[in-house]
């Protein structure tokens, strides 16, 4: 369970998310989700595509270090509060969660939001008792 992210370690200087989204579209990937960290050195980009293993080898071919992580995708209500009620599940089921960006939906009344988290399953379980709907890839590519 859960949606493959790509991360790539770049360096911090001027034309670097440039061309690393250049690989990619050259390439005929499209990106579903984007979240960036930097410090000042250099940063690292987070991206979900629908084909992860084939843009690990693109990037690694163009020179870029990266790899796959497993992270969880989640449709949370989009409204106030939504994302605080996701959060609130988790955290009284003893769940950290390490990081978490958005993307957009396309689904009327829904935010969706990725999630890393150190057991999936474990918060899967506490998220579907709560009504909160976790989602996989082909759900990421039509909606």
């Amino acid at each position: 369970m859960g949606v493959k992210q790509v991360s790539v370690f770049l360096e911090n200087k001027s034309g670097q998310l440039a061309d690393v989204c250049a690989v990619l579209a050259e390439n005929g990937m499209s990106l579903r989700a984007l979240s960036i960290a930097d410090t000042k050195e250099y940063g690292i980009l987070r991206v979900i595509v629908p084909d992860a293993e084939s843009a690990l080898e693109v990037l690694r071919r163009a020179g870029y270090t990266c790899k796959i992580t497993q992270v969880l995708a989640v449709e949370i209500d989009d409204r106030p509060g939504g994302m605080a009620y996701a959060l609130q599940v988790l955290s009284e089921a003893g769940i950290s969660v390490d990081y978490a960006y958005a993307f957009i939906s396309h689904k009327a009344g829904y935010a969706h939001m990725i999630l890393r988290v150190s057991n999936i399953d474990e918060t899967v379980k506490a998220l579907t008792e709560a009504d909160i709907r976790t989602l996989e890839m082909d759900s990421l590519l039509t909606e």
